[in-house]
């Protein structure tokens, strides 16, 4: 019994690997290559980017000095961060903010920072959905629509197979 279990799960994760499609999620350095500091425009950097649920934003900055505070839109707005709705500063200067809510986001630097321009305010939004692919008007004269499928299909089967003879022997 154990071998069949591990037979249908084998090819189980095999398949979902050939069927689901690839999603990748973005990770922004905030503020680029000048990170969480004084003196950067967040509202210009975030200006042309969307964030999608699933991405991450990375805060890079001086511990020692910095932090990341998420605050609701009023005291992002004020600089006020006394009542933080959550301090998202590990201690280490790299932190890792992950964008799982659809709706908008402030975050702030405490120390006076925000009123020197540390804020940033991101709208999470929701994924677009694919892009449709156009018909395949002619099967014989597109080997690269099977080719997408053959290299997937063959890793699986592949993986099927190893694991069926692992399970036999």
């Amino acid at each position: 019994m154990r071998s069949y279990s591990s037979l249908v799960m084998a090819l189980t994760c095999a398949l979902v690997m050939v069927i689901v499609p690839q999603v990748f999620a973005k990770r922004y350095i905030v503020g680029g290559n000048k990170g969480w500091s004084p003196n950067v425009n967040y509202t210009v950097w975030a200006s042309d980017k969307h964030f999608y649920f699933g991405d991450w934003l990375f805060f890079v900055y001086d511990r020692n000095q910095n932090n990341v505070l998420e605050v609701n839109k009023t005291n992002y707005e004020n600089c006020n961060t006394d009542h933080p709705l959550k301090n998202w500063t590990t201690g280490a200067g790299r932190d890792v903010v992950p964008l799982n809510e659809t709706r908008h986001r402030y975050f702030v630097s405490g120390g006076g920072f925000c009123f020197g321009g540390m804020k940033l305010s991101v709208r999470t939004e929701k994924p677009p959905p694919p892009p449709k692919s156009a018909p395949i008007k002619n099967a014989a004269a597109s080997p690269s629509y099977r080719s997408h499928l053959v290299l997937p299909l063959a890793f699986a089967i592949g993986a099927v197979w190893d694991s069926f003879l692992r399970v036999m022997g």
